[in-house]
Formats: structure tokens, C-alpha cells, sequence
């Protein structure tokens, strides 16, 4: 049976949740929008710049193994909070750094924060939504990623030549309201309260960590060997083209950077709904079906935009670009959640997922390099290699649905799909 959260406190999450992940995007695109002012206030390469990112991502996949860990120990909400006040107030010291060596090292401890928020909000999200409608609605969730960058560019087209790049990462000072609304209104999801209940029940059985189930049980660990090699190459793509896209239209295509703004708010746009009718179209013909169709969609028009855009189809190509590119995420965090128990979800869903940002961290590197010798153009169209992978693998090697993160943990085992009940306290065995 599903368990009964309160349709209309869904609701509430849900909004909590995409206004979180809102300005989780926000501060993201940030750093792309203000490569151009900061390559040149600091006088840095291609490579310097992508570099930023690479560390960037580096702290972020930290955050997220972290956080999705912390999260099965300590609560998801009271996690997701303390992640949030850390991004914002990290982001927000950007702008009184004096060198790059500085906003290296700011930027890779607010990423922390970032990587973990995201893990933790669309976890979160995912143990609340009813089955028959979770990627639906998940996908709509992603959908305030590219919001974020949505409202991100258009702070940036307004602020940034009036008023240089600074005052943008002090917007992000303002969302920490966000996280006091978050602590207070908010209940933890029932199937992880379930999970301290049993644990507490049982409190001399054997204790043990949650990453020693993934490594030992052979089930879990190769779907989440599998997973972190999916994440890896789908966002080995998906950042190459989020941090050097503005670049692109600025420097390869020679647009002013009001013209590059306007661009990106009809990609952004684009990616929206993208997002949200991958999730709905995945609701009714499959998770697996369209996550492997967004992929092999995305590996191909990136070549295509590079070999033949014009003056006069370019808007409609980064149009194009932008409702493809992002598709998959509106069906990765359903279809990964649903890959693993509930009582180590926030670890195997973390792990793999930001473990995968680590080699995904050397993308920005590669596309500034490729920049430098060829084009940031060229490199982009290298990254339909990364997206195809990123469908190869989960068609070969991932079923959708294995468990559902809609039942409490005391069900899971009831029905078998467990071989132990992890919790904080020890681990309880059929």
C-alpha cells in the first residue's frame, strides 16, 4: 500500500522545493553568465575559466554525496535547509572577492551547498509524490532549474552592464527566507520517519553503515555502478554546454551580451517545458523510453548546431538546443530514486549521482582547451559523445521502477524488495 501523506502538504513541498531549486539554478548560472566580465577583470584564459567550473563541480559533487548520506542520517528536510543557508551565503561572498584564486576557493565551498540541495529537495520530492504521477511531477520540479536560469539571465542582461558582476551574487543573500519557511512548515517524509521508528525498535542489532550495504549487496551495487557511470557522461554533457553555451553565442558567434541574454531566455524557456513534458510523457510510456530518447535526441542536434547554424536560424537552433539538452533531467531523479530502498536512498541516489560530477568536473576544462586550439563551438559538439553514452548505458543495463519510494520501509520489506532494513542505528535483516 502507499502511504498516506497529506495530498495538500505534497503540494506545499512541491512549491518549497522548486522555489529551493530555483534559486539552486540561479546561482549555477551565475558563474556561466559572468565567465566573460571575469575572464577579462581578471585577465584568465579559456582554461582558467573553465577551470572555476571544474572546481565548481568539485564541490558540488562533494555536497552531494555529503548531503544525500547526512540526509538518511539526520532528516531530509532539516538537511536540505542547512544546504540552502550555506549556497546562498557563499554565492553571495563572490562578490567581494579581489582575485581568481580567491573566487576558486569561495565558489567551491558554496558549491557544496549546491550539490547537496539538489540532492537532497528532489529526494525529498520524490518520497512524497504518489507513484502514478511522480515523474510528472518531478520533471515540472526540474523545471525550476531552468527557471532559475531563466531569472539569472535576465538579472544578468539588466545588472551586469549597468552595474558589473558583483551585485549579481549578492541577489542570492534573499533566498535564505526560504530556509527558515522550509524547517518550520514542512514534516520530514513518512517512509524515512518509518525508517528511525524500526531502527529504534531494534536497537541491538548489529550496527552498519549504509555504504557498506552498497558495496556488498551485489544487486545495489551494480545499479549504482551503473548509475554514477550515467551520471557522469549525461553531465559531463550537460555542464560543458550550461557553462560555455554563453560563451559561444558571445565570443564564437559574435553577439553583444544583451543579444546573447535574449537568447538564452528563449533556450531557458524551452528548457522548461522540456523538462516538464519529458516527466509526463515518462508517466505514460515509460521512465526508461523517453530518458534513452532525450539522450540520443541531444547527442545528435549538438553536431547539428555547430555544423549549420546561419545568422538566420541560429534563435531557433539555441531555441531547440535548450528544450532538448535539459530533457533528461526531468526524468532523472524519478528514475533513479525508484532504483534503490528507501533506507539507503539519500546515500546511493547521492552517491551516485555526484559521484558523477567528478568526472563530469573535467568538462569545462575540455571544451576551454578545445577553445583555444579549435572552438568553443567544436567542443560543444563533442558533448553529443557524452549525452549518447548517457542513454546507451541505462538501456542496456537499468530496469525503471525497481522500488518505490512512495511505500514505507516496513513494505518494502513486507514484499521482499529488501535484504535488510538500513538505518542509523543498525541494520535489521528479514
Amino acid at each position: 500500500m502507499e502511504n498516506t501523506q497529506p495530498d495538500k502538504k505534497w503540494k506545499l513541498v512541491f512549491v518549497v522545493c522548486f522555489i529551493g531549486l530555483v534559486v539552486d539554478g540561479m546561482d549555477l548560472q551565475f558563474l556561466s553568465l559572468t565567465l566573460p566580465s571575469l575572464r577579462e577583470e581578471f585577465d584568465i584564459s579559456a582554461t582558467q575559466a573553465g577551470i572555476i567550473s571544474t572546481w565548481s563541480l568539485i564541490g558540488m559533487a562533494i555536497g552531494g554525496i555529503g548531503g544525500g548520506w547526512l540526509s538518511d542520517r539526520f532528516g531530509r528536510v532539516r538537511m536540505a535547509t542547512y544546504m540552502l543557508v550555506l549556497f546562498c551565503l557563499g554565492t553571495a561572498s563572490l562578490g567581494l572577492v579581489q582575485s581568481y584564486e580567491q573566487f576558486i576557493v569561495v565558489r567551491f565551498l558554496s558549491a557544496i551547498g549546491i550539490g547537496a540541495e539538489y540532492s537532497i529537495v528532489t529526494m525529498l520530492m520524490a518520497e512524497y509524490v504518489p507513484t502514478k504521477k511522480r515523474t510528472t511531477i518531478l520533471g515540472s520540479l526540474q523545471a525550476a532549474y531552468s527557471v532559475g536560469f531563466l531569472i539569472a539571465a535576465l538579472l544578468a542582461g539588466y545588472i551586469i552592464p549597468e552595474f558589473g558582476w558583483r551585485p549579481l551574487y549578492f541577489v542570492s543573500l534573499f533566498p535564505v527566507v526560504l530556509a527558515i519557511v522550509m524547517r518550520r512548515n514542512i514534516p520530514e517524509p513518512q517512509s524515512w520517519v518509518k525508517s528511525r521508528e524500526l531502527a529504534k525498535k531494534y536497537p541491538k542489532q548489529k550496527k552498519k553503515n549504509e555504504w557498506s550495504i552498497i558495496i556488498k549487496d551485489k544487486k545495489i551495487r551494480n545499479i549504482f555502478i551503473f548509475w554514477l557511470l550515467t551520471s557522469t557522461f549525461l553531465q559531463f554533457g550537460y555542464y560543458g554546454v550550461g557553462t560555455w553555451l554563453p560563451s559561444y553565442i558571445v565570443e564564437d558567434l559574435g553577439f553583444n551580451f544583451k543579444t546573447m541574454t535574449s537568447y538564452l531566455i528563449g533556450s531557458y524557456t524551452a528548457m522548461i517545458l522540456g523538462k516538464i513534458l519529458a516527466g509526463w510523457l515518462a508517466d505514460r510510456f515509460g521512465r526508461k523510453n523517453i530518458y534513452i530518447g532525450a539522450a540520443i535526441a541531444t547527442a545528435l542536434f549538438l553536431p547539428i548546431i555547430y555544423m549549420y547554424n546561419t545568422p538566420g536560424n541560429i534563435i531557433i537552433l539555441i531555441t531547440l538546443l535548450g528544450f532538448f539538452y535539459g530533457a533528461q533531467y526531468g526524468i532523472n531523479s524519478t528514475y533513479m530514486s525508484e532504483s534503490f530502498p528507501t533506507a539507503i536512498r539519500g546515500t546511493a541516489v547521492g552517491g551516485a549521482y555526484n559521484a558523477g560530477r567528478f568526472g563530469a568536473a573535467i568538462s569545462p576544462v575540455v571544451i576551454g582547451m578545445l577553445a583555444e586550439f579549435q572552438s568553443i563551438g567544436f567542443g560543444l559538439a563533442i558533448l553529443g559523445i557524452a549525452y549518447a553514452i548517457s542513454g546507451i548505458i541505462p538501456a542496456l543495463f537499468i530496469r525503471e521502477k525497481m522500488y518505490d519510494p512512495y511505500k514505507n520501509i516496513a513494505t518494502e520489506v513486507e514484499e521482499g524488495v529488501n535484504t535488510a532494513i538500513i538505518s542509523t542505528n543498525g541494520v535489521i535483516k528479514k
